[in-house]
């Protein structure tokens, strides 16, 4: 079978490789220049199998309120005149109680969990390599209220069977021993032992050469344009003025999935939640962090990779416009001094920001479109490196008519029910 896979992310990216393994014809088309250019390219560096939480969480709206007023907010909302935004804002808050709650974090952290174990399938395989580390996660807690709520976080990881052991602030030490001069401000921490770090542009953009080793073909710098479609079959897409045909259609653009699918009458829950990212020099190792500590109280994550140290987070709600805030920038140089002051050097820091794919219920959109011939794979949010081995893999099985390993039947659009339909 021809297959087409609308984005070359690391979402598109781990698509292509599970299609192309399973004996199908794969073209990847993206509008940048190479692979894994735009969010895929300077994110937060984690493969948080065991953080892996809806945002959408009782007691989010009250939050939320408070952030807004804090000059190191972890939440940016500016209104960017679309229904769009409000209605997406709408469908968050409708999930922000403990039911919902509940359900979504059971089905993200199925998608986590089955994409871990794509994981260490593919490096079995491929041997793959991306300043990688398996020292798993710290998250710091510097209040004893968010030490609480992490308790129904435990619920879920447990029966899940996923590892987990809730640390002592002195206990953080064990782990993470540059902390030792922030230890008095902090509450406590979760330590996830099966959390992986490393690169995410250069896991992607190895993992599409194998891709292209294995026959898959990439086009670069083609915008999608329109599709050529009838009924509920599509039979080509056109970018760059450029017609491609295929038997069947995979959509994994992220942020602009829906921008891209509307003319097919697709109205996706996705909107695009703006982050950001600092990344320093290592001139101390002793003095910079071991693998990945998620500040709880900002939203923060810093991650180590061989010689660098990656500062990333935040959520901005402001359209698709990509700014570089000097005031976020700040938000990230803060965190890292007070825990790290002396791992890096931030005056060579390198900022970025990018678009993450978020639905109102934080859990990604795996699965058929309403078209016979198009599955979807988007809306990853902020964990869309950790979910993009599974993803991908489900998302190929959908496509080649084969039943996907995990259950599947909520992951995909139709639980959107009205809201998935704009015509």
């Amino acid at each position: 079978m021809k297959v087409i896979v609308l984005g070359a992310g690391v979402a598109g990216v781990s698509t292509a490789w599970f299609l192309c393994k399973a004996g199908h014809e794969v073209t990847v088309i993206d509008r940048a220049e190479a692979a894994a250019m735009e969010t895929s390219f300077a994110n937060a560096g984690q493969l948080s199998y065991g953080y892996t939480t809806p945002w959408a969480a009782p007691g989010i709206p009250q939050k939320a309120a408070k952030w807004l007023m804090k000059p190191h907010s972890p939440l940016i909302f500016r209104p960017d005149g679309s229904m769009f935004q409000l209605k997406w804002l709408k469908q968050m808050l409708e999930n922000c109680d403990s039911g919902h709650y509940k359900l979504n974090k059971e089905r993200m952290v199925r998608v986590s969990e089955y994409s871990r174990e794509m994981f260490a399938r593919v490096i079995a395989e491929t041997g793959l390599a991306f300043e990688g580390r398996n020292k798993g996660t710290l998250q710091i807690f510097r209040q004893d209220k968010e030490v609480k709520a992490a308790e129904k976080d435990m619920v879920v990881l447990a029966e899940y069977g996923v590892p987990y052991k809730q640390l002592s602030a002195l206990e953080c030490l064990e782990y993470e021993p540059a902390l030792a001069g922030a230890v008095g401000r902090l509450a406590g921490a979760l330590h996830l032992p099966n959390d992986s770090t490393g690169d995410c542009h250069l896991f992607t953009t190895r993992l599409a050469e194998l891709c292209r080793e294995n026959g898959v073909t990439f086009r670069f710098n083609r915008t999608i344009e329109r599709f050529d479609y009838s009924g509920k079959q599509i039979r080509a897409v056109y970018a760059a003025g450029e017609r491609f045909g295929a038997d069947h259609f995979v959509c994994a653009l992220g942020s602009f999935s829906r921008p891209a699918l509307l003319q097919l009458g697709l109205d996706l829950p996705v909107y695009p939640v703006k982050g950001y990212s600092l990344t320093l020099p290592v001139i101390n190792p002793q003095e910079a962090p071991v693998s990945t500590v998620l500040d709880e109280t900002y939203k923060v994550a810093i991650t180590r990779f061989d010689e660098r140290i990656r500062i990333g987070g935040m959520a901005e709600l402001s359209g698709y416009q990509i700014r570089l805030s000097e005031a976020r920038r700040k938000t990230l140089e803060t965190v890292v001094n007070d825990l790290f002051p002396q791992g890096g050097d931030i005056t060579r820091g390198r900022f970025w920001s990018g678009l993450r794919p978020m639905t109102p219920d934080s859990t990604p959109i795996i699965g058929r479109s309403g078209f016979d011939n198009l599955t979807l794979n988007t809306g990853h949010g902020t964990l869309g490196w950790t979910m993009s081995l599974g993803s991908g893999k489900v998302a190929a099985d959908i496509a080649s008519g084969v039943k996907p390993e995990i259950r599947t039947d909520d992951l995909g659009l139709n639980r959107y029910g009205k809201y998935s339909q704009s015509i």
